[in-house]
């Protein structure tokens, strides 16, 4: 059975990998996910808030003025709440190229552009073979257009791409208002894979200390049928690789992402929980099912239910929307 794909232009022998998460940050788990069938290892992400604080000896974004609170400096973790130091990081990339035979692909996390980007040159001579650019950032400024956010990570995308001769990947998160142009967009800009998507973790409140509580939920297969939707309408439309990244459990869901068009399957909660072992049953399952249905390859399968071959994609979601809602019954 042909599992292999191509993803950032790299050519696996399987579209499943470790997503970027603390999976990477010890070499037994990394060798561990090697054995089990990973075909990519992806890293934690560096923050730009690390390398501006290295660069600046503080972080910009800390700096309080005299109307700012002083408690608000204590929001940001502290540089000892990093697993990873900009030179530890570069440090970690050298270590796992030299364990592992599979590809390397090193995260950056930041919102401007600005110097830190010129990190992404020293993480390609440290030898990672790939580049994700995580662009998590929520709108809280009433006056900040949507149209200024787009314009900021496009400016990203291209310095890291100025920067690098490695592929870039830029993970998304799904809340921009024409999602399809911006991904094309980005296309067009010469990115090399688009992720699908970055997780929002969502702060509760501690109504005894008053506080406010960062959670991390674990997600489920309930997370994917949104990654699933936008990989159907991109699929087809960009040149870029795509990859699912979020609410990925099940043999079903490798193959349910697969239909729908992606290039490359990123697990992190379900490995988490269930440990590196999880990736070689994923693998058999997914054989299994592809030979039950005479799949000869991942190729033959991949975006077989995406809307590429749909005239009218937005006639076709509305059509599907009003079905869910008139099924409603009480």
């Amino acid at each position: 059975m042909d599992l292999s794909t191509t993803y950032l232009g790299l050519r696996l022998f399987s579209p499943l990998m470790p997503g970027a998460s603390p999976m990477a940050d010890q070499l037994d788990w990394v060798k561990r996910l090697e054995d089990a069938g990973a075909s990519a290892i992806v890293l934690r992400s560096l923050f730009e808030e690390q390398i501006t604080r290295e660069q600046q000896g503080m972080i910009h974004h800390m700096e309080v003025s005299g109307e700012s609170s002083p408690e608000a400096v204590s929001y940001f973790p502290r540089p000892d709440d990093f697993v990873f130091g900009p030179e530890e990081y570069l440090s970690h990339i050298r270590r796992l190229k030299e364990a592992v035979n599979v590809p390397v692909i090193a995260s950056l996390n930041g919102t401007t552009a600005e110097g830190w980007l010129q990190h992404a040159k020293l993480i390609q001579q440290a030898g990672a073979d790939a580049l994700e650019l995580n662009v998590y950032y929520l709108a809280t400024n009433p006056a900040e257009t949507g149209l200024s956010i787009e314009k900021r990570i496009l400016e990203i995308s291209r310095l890291v791409k100025q920067n690098v001769t490695i592929p870039v990947g830029v993970k998304l998160s799904p809340f921009f208002s024409s999602l399809a142009h911006f991904a094309q967009e980005l296309d067009l800009l010469g990115v090399d894979g688009l992720v699908l998507f970055n997780r929002f973790y969502q702060p509760d409140i501690d109504i005894e200390a008053l506080e406010v509580a960062p959670v991390l939920h674990l997600s489920d297969s309930m997370e994917l049928p949104l990654r699933l939707r936008w990989l159907a309408i991109l699929s087809g439309h960009v040149r870029a690789s795509l990859a699912v990244s979020g609410g990925v459990h099940t043999a079903g869901d490798v193959i349910k992402s697969v239909m729908a068009g992606a290039h490359a399957v990123q697990v992190v909660s379900a490995l988490i929980a269930q440990g590196p072992r999880h990736v070689r049953t994923l693998t058999q399952e997914v054989t299994e099912w592809m030979e039950k249905h005479e799949y000869a390859s991942l190729e033959q399968m991949r975006a077989s239910m995406s809307l590429q071959r749909c005239p009218d994609p937005a006639a076709f979601e509305r059509a599907n929307y009003m079905k869910v809602l008139q099924s409603l019954r009480i």
